[in-house]
């Protein structure tokens, strides 16, 4: 089970961080997003036993994906926010090696909205 928090409203240029709590750890743990009427895109993931991470080239240099052992939680920090990003962001997790796709990806949390206006 993935619950995601953390979204909001802010103005371009912000900051916003986002979280997910997994009941338990998986291999894989990713973060998409879906904007209104657009299809759902990769953002960020990470792969846990090995902190290996990659983020969608819209987003690298401005969101950054961490987790909490101790919580069994993973963050996606987002600077520098812009009207582009605004979207539902979703947490996924895969019990295997998954990469960008969200075929890849076994279980899904409910979404949560950033808004970002600018």
């Amino acid at each position: 089970q993935l619950q995601a928090f953390g979204g909001g409203w802010v103005q371009a240029g912000g900051s916003l961080r986002l979280s997910c709590a997994a009941s338990e750890r998986t291999f894989t743990m990713g973060w998409f997003r879906q904007a209104p009427g657009k299809e759902r895109e990769f953002v960020a993931g990470m792969w846990w036993s090995v902190t290996y991470t990659f983020a969608s080239d819209s987003v690298r240099g401005r969101f950054t994906i961490s987790r909490d052992n101790a919580k069994n939680t993973v963050y996606l920090q987002m600077h520098n926010l812009n009207p582009e990003d605004t979207a539902v962001y979703y947490c996924a997790s895969a019990d295997g090696r998954a990469y960008r796709s969200a075929d890849e990806y076994d279980y899904w949390g409910q979404g949560t909205l950033v808004t970002v206006s600018s």
